[in-house]
């Protein structure tokens, strides 16, 4: 199982990369579903640990008074205004192995991590692009409701449920999208109009 997934890493950034390589100046600086980020600010906070050693991390952190949330807009933003998009894209590009994985989370971990912020992207700029459904499944499979929890959105009242994969979430009015439209929605991120459809999808949506 840890080799399939450390695959399936490797798969989401390799199309990350040819995404990304396809993008015009303005689209590289278009925003995207993380608030207040643009394409290259997601990027560089993406390839972060990949170039990213530990003294250099807890300095990061220390500057930020030791608050996670804070240190990764704040080195999101340097980074991505000191790097071009060509070293950002050779940043993905080139770390497709990379064996990185947040505390904690394992591989796993790391996918869920690539696979959202590469939605982040996706689906501001190209809403109809899918992830696998194999990959998504195996994000969402992982999601528990301290993990869920994490992300401090409200989803209560709410049931989500997926119309492309069995999968489902809460209870309360039916809530219904595709699997990586959801993932967001537990995520904190506001959708695009027309993604979603139930009476509580005014929640969610931008």
């Amino acid at each position: 199982m840890q080799t399939d997934v450390r695959r399936e890493i490797a798969a989401q950034r390799a199309e990350l990369a040819e995404m990304l390589a396809g993008l015009t100046g303005d689209q590289w600086d278009a925003g995207t579903l993380c608030q207040g980020w643009r394409v290259r600010e997601v990027v560089a906070h993406i390839t972060y640990p990949f170039r990213t050693r530990a003294p250099r991390f807890f300095l990061d952190l220390a500057r930020a008074g030791g608050r996670f949330d804070r240190m990764a807009d704040r080195v999101a933003r340097r980074d991505a205004a000191a790097m071009s998009t060509a070293e950002l894209l050779a940043q993905v590009r080139d770390n497709v192995e990379h064996p990185w994985s947040p505390p904690g989370g394992g591989a796993a971990g790391a996918l869920s991590h690539d696979v959202i912020h590469g939605l982040d992207i996706t689906l501001a700029l190209f809403p109809e692009r899918s992830v696998p459904s194999g990959r998504l499944a195996a994000v969402l499979d992982g999601m528990s409701p301290r993990s869920i929890g994490y992300f401090g959105t409200d989803l209560s009242g709410v049931r989500l449920v997926a119309t492309d994969l069995e999968w489902s979430f809460g209870d309360g009015e039916p809530v219904r999208g595709r699997g990586q439209d959801l993932l967001m929605v537990v995520c904190g991120r506001r959708l695009p109009t027309g993604l979603l459809t139930g009476p509580g999808a005014g929640r969610y949506t931008a």
